[in-house]
């Protein structure tokens, strides 16, 4: 779906444009996640902490990504999640009552938004399929497939909680990854 210029400025005249420093948060775990953000610069981790404390990454926004608590969104109850800046960031942010009104103004747009939460639940369950059928090594070489320049930007625990492995681990089969490519 195109937008004319016209239409463009009225949609981003709905959002509004917040800067985060590294390490601050969009979301805390207990709030309700009342807003949408498009990741302008910068990345995001979104994660929960389980009840050992030990942190669990969900996925990684990065430019051009949208970053949410869905769950949260859209019954009103308080997240489970944190989303963290890992760098520098500038989002762009609508809250609940904004989108209601974009839509109600603008009804092109919903079914713009259905079709992208669309493609994100179905990358959600790919990864899911993968957390569950492949090899730590596999679930690497994807990650850097699908994020090419991200593991140069973030921490490689960060990775390594992507992965689902200890730190430890994630050098183990790095060093694996290289070995069989010599």
């Amino acid at each position: 779906m195109e937008l004319s210029d016209e239409e463009l400025t009225r949609l981003t005249s709905y959002y509004t444009l917040q800067r985060f420093k590294k390490n601050e948060y969009l979301l805390r775990e207990g709030q309700v996640c009342d807003f949408e953000a498009y990741v302008l610069v910068g990345c995001f981790r979104i994660y929960y902490e389980d009840e050992n404390l030990r942190e669990h990454i969900l996925y990684f926004a990065v430019e051009d990504w949208w970053v949410l608590d869905i769950g949260s969104f859209i019954s009103g109850t308080p997240s489970r999640l944190n989303i963290q800046a890992l760098e520098d960031s500038e989002v762009l942010r609508i809250d609940r009552p904004q989108k209601e009104r974009l839509y109600r103004e603008m009804p092109q747009l919903e079914q713009l938004f259905r079709i992208m939460n669309q493609k994100a639940l179905a990358a959600l369950q790919m990864r899911m399929i993968s957390m569950l059928s492949k090899k730590a090594g596999q679930r690497l070489e994807d990650f850097t497939e699908k994020y090419p320049t991200l593991s140069q930007r973030i921490a490689q625990h960060h990775i390594a909680s992507y992965l689902g492995i200890s730190h430890e681990f994630l050098s183990k089969v790095r060093k694996n990854i290289l070995r069989k490519k010599k």
